[in-house]
């Protein structure tokens, strides 16, 4: 009672390709660390310059 069933060539084929899990992955494999940009630099915040991105439905009335 403990024998195997047969298989034909296309299910020892699948089992030799998908019969088992892919390796772990780590985390530490997954996150990269990278450095931050410098202050100052190309998007630095401009309070001056602020107001070009300010949107407001009752300026844009000109209410």
């Amino acid at each position: 009672m403990d024998r195997e069933p047969t298989r034909d060539g296309a299910a020892a084929t699948r089992q030799a390709r998908y019969g088992k899990l892919p390796e772990r992955i780590r985390v530490a494999d997954m996150a990269e660390e990278v450095e931050a940009a410098p202050r100052g630099g190309v998007n630095a915040y401009d309070p001056e310059g602020s107001w070009r991105y300010y949107a407001c439905l009752a300026l844009d009335l000109g209410l």
